[in-house]
């Protein structure tokens, strides 16, 4: 029911990679990112985190820990704002705040520091309307 999830997250001059690394991996317990090395408009250096993962067993602990995690009140937002989140190719959008992650705190945030995942829905034929349905079946607040 899930192609694949990937993650993005970027690594400020201020911020400690090892940090954010323990982040994502509360997320993403195997997960081994890409790293690749940009700049901001001022010149200073910014690390890009990514990864896409592709196991089935992955994605799904993925969307159970998700289930099992979230809040109430988070699970409220998704059910309000799925039909924003989800867009015509059938990939559902979710950022997690990046700091509280690190303290092992599901969250999610609208800032751009964050842990930014996309979840691409397996759908067919491929279109938003049947992406939300099967969202529907994989969790379970909608």
């Amino acid at each position: 029911m899930i192609h694949n999830i990937t993650y993005r997250t970027f690594v400020y001059g201020t911020e400690d990679e090892e940090k954010v690394m323990t982040s994502i991996s509360y997320l993403f317990s195997n997960s081994l990112p890409e790293k690749s090395i940009t700049e901001d408009h001022f010149g200073n250096k910014i690390i890009v985190l990514t990864d896409k993962i592709t196991k089935k067993r992955t994605n799904k602990d993925f969307i159970a820990f998700l289930n099992d995690n979230l809040s109430q009140e988070d699970k409220t937002i998704i059910k309000n704002e799925l039909d924003r989140r989800i867009d015509e190719k059938g990939n559902l959008f979710l950022r997690f705040d990046k700091q509280l992650a690190y303290d092992e705190t599901l969250k999610l945030t609208y800032s751009g520091d964050a842990i930014h995942i996309r979840i691409k829905i397996a759908s067919y034929p491929v279109s938003k309307e049947n992406a939300i349905n099967v969202a529907k079946k994989l969790f379970n607040f909608l």
